[in-house]
């Protein structure tokens, strides 16, 4: 009886512990770096979006506030950010526009767009609101001709040309040609994953781990 009892009772405190370590497991980052694991959920959810098929069309849109869109499918190269991220539960549209309310001058739209306010419709979907906004709360890293200085993750800005800007978020996909990583990004035919880093010149690179970075160290 009292050897009956005791297995029970050995066999009642090995689940508990087992039932411990699953859930201590389960709350743990999978690779113990929670930043690491952040981007690497985005870098799984902008490869997504090159699922789906996004007509180019940059034309302004009135939207709800927070956690508007335009419709699914059209857009510009922003908008392929903006659901990425909103994909890891971090809303773009909301982020950008309290920054803008309480630095509306560190931002251009005062002068480049002759705003007079922040527009939750527009702005987070301008790449120069988005280079000053991942600037102040984000790192802003070095620009490099060295692919090897862009991580999956990294956030990208290029000219175009003219002036005309353009951003994208470099994947942990590499090229088999060049063995650099590769960038997903709408130029204009869609979201794409293409080999395009160094295609056009650089004017920035950041990393943004959303609002709640401090946690994530």
């Amino acid at each position: 009886m009292r050897s009956s009892f005791r297995a029970s009772a050995w066999f009642t405190t090995l689940c508990a512990c087992v039932l411990a370590v699953c859930c201590i497991a389960q709350t743990q980052p999978a690779s113990g770096n929670p930043r690491q694991d952040f981007l690497e959920k985005l870098v799984a959810a902008a490869i997504e979006r090159t699922n789906h098929s996004v007509k180019y069309v940059s034309a302004y849109v009135p939207l709800l506030y927070p956690g508007g869109d335009v419709p699914a499918d059209t857009g510009v190269c922003s908008d392929e950010i903006i659901r990425a991220y909103r994909a890891v539960s971090v809303d773009l549209q909301k982020e950008v526009h309290e920054d803008m309310v309480k630095n509306w001058t560190d931002y251009p739209p005062k002068t480049k767009w002759r705003q007079t306010r922040p527009d939750p419709s527009i702005d987070h979907r301008r790449v120069p609101n988005l280079m000053v906004f991942f600037r102040r709360n984000g790192e802003s890293l070095p620009i490099s001709k060295r692919a090897g200085d862009f991580s999956p993750g990294d956030i990208v800005t290029w000219d175009l040309g003219g002036g005309v800007p353009h951003i994208g978020i470099v994947v942990n996909v590499k090229s088999v040609q060049s063995e650099r990583f590769l960038v997903v990004h709408n130029i204009g035919q869609g979201p794409k994953m293409e080999d395009v880093l160094f295609a056009w010149k650089i004017t920035g690179h950041y990393r943004y781990f959303g609002p709640h970075a401090q946690e994530r160290r």
